[in-house]
């Protein structure tokens, strides 16, 4: 019988037989050690403990051999996963650079909203409004551009020609959603767009004959409800603000489909996507805008408005177009490192955010059932990303 002593006796022990043979390997202690007895001249009274690796503390040649083992004291640490820790940081690394988009997403969409409603109040033409903050982002990322900050998009004429039907839409919802604002509280716009999901089931179900599971249908329920109950009490309802806030829920279910749809495959970045859009937009939207309020209803507000409010009023009006097109351009950014879901949540936060700030920084008066129906609309926004997941 052969007996390989492969670990340490947990507590020392010691025997004689003169059958022992000692190994005539150099690295005898620290190698396993292998003991070899006849099956009947192995001692009855040795018990062997298996823990550790066994060393062998003395030998000698003309006497009976007496073998000590003792525990080894530790037992050398694993090496630690290089690639495991490594993917673990640059996970790391991607949350806190998520939540800092989200953070800067949401703080830059509170100060647009809040300089939009004083330029507005101060100087009613929401076409010229939309006009100057698609114009100061296209600046911007034109400068951009040319001093070499952001890498110049490569495109081409079926990049433009993609681009445009998502152009179209935007420009109609951001106009829209300006329109809305002028004539009602910031607060009220918000919980009408929260509706937006609803209106991308219906237009999806119905117009692209996609089906969806029971529970997203059902996360409709509160959304449709909230929305209304917000509408029948708000006290400074509009029918236009209303219409507008629709309408702008509806032309951004269509840009994010054609958006969806056209640029499958394209390389382009979030924000220099964006960037592109903004353009484009402004192209769509410059005449329309001229020959809806003009040039001369313009001067004539902008002199009203200096009256009203001071210089300080360009400040605000260079504030919201330019907070416009940061705000938005964060938001393509974290969609290039987060799914449409997570964005889908982020953005329910942010009216979140946007409805509490404006009521708190323009004192909107507020009923508990006004209250509640925006509650319930975003509570079923809320559902609604959830059941689409």
């Amino acid at each position: 019988m052969v007996l390989t002593a492969k670990q340490t006796l947990s507590a020392k022990i010691g025997f004689s037989n003169p059958l022992l043979r000692r190994s005539p390997s150099p690295s005898l202690r620290r190698s396993p050690v292998s003991l070899s007895f006849p099956s009947t001249e192995l001692p009855k009274l040795a018990v062997l403990a298996v823990s550790t690796p066994l060393h062998l503390s003395s030998l000698r040649a003309k006497s009976p051999v007496r073998c000590e083992a003792y525990e080894a004291e530790k037992s050398e640490p694993e090496p630690i996963d290089a690639a495991a820790a490594a993917e673990t940081k640059l996970e790391a690394a991607k949350k806190l650079k998520i939540g800092i988009y989200f953070a800067t997403w949401w703080a830059l969409n509170v100060v647009f909203n809040i300089y939009n409603k004083k330029v507005l109040n101060a100087y009613p033409y929401p076409w010229l409004t939309s006009t100057l903050s698609l114009a100061a982002g296209s600046l911007m990322m034109l400068i951009s551009w040319a001093v070499g900050i952001v890498e110049t998009p490569k495109t081409d004429f079926d990049f433009w020609k993609t681009l445009f039907p998502v152009a179209v839409a935007h420009t109609i919802g951001h106009v829209a959603a300006t329109v809305s604002m002028s004539k009602v509280a910031v607060s009220f716009t918000h919980i009408i767009k929260s509706g937006e999901p609803a209106f991308s089931v219906l237009v999806s179900r119905f117009l692209l004959g996609e089906t969806f599971p029971t529970s997203v249908y059902l996360s409709l329920i509160p959304i449709i409800g909230g929305c209304a109950l917000s509408a029948l009490t708000e006290l400074n309802f509009n029918m236009t603000g209303f219409m507008g806030a629709m309408i702008s829920n509806l032309a951004f279910v269509f840009r994010n489909i054609f958006s969806k749809k056209g640029m499958k495959g394209k390389s382009v970045s979030g924000m220099n996507y964006y960037a592109c859009l903004s353009m484009l937009s402004l192209l769509i939207l410059t005449p329309f805008a001229i020959a809806v309020e003009g040039p001369q209803m313009w001067a004539d507000g902008y002199q009203k408005a200096l009256s009203d409010v001071g210089p300080q009023f360009v400040g605000w009006v260079a504030a919201q177009s330019v907070f416009y097109h940061l705000y938005n351009q964060v938001s393509y950014m974290s969609l290039d490192q987060i799914s449409p879901l997570t964005f889908s949540v982020g953005n329910t936060m942010k009216r979140i955010s946007v409805i509490v700030s404006s009521i708190i920084i323009f004192r909107t008066p507020v009923q508990p059932v006004n209250a509640l129906g925006a509650a319930i609309a975003i509570l079923g926004t809320f559902l609604y990303s959830q059941a689409k997941l």
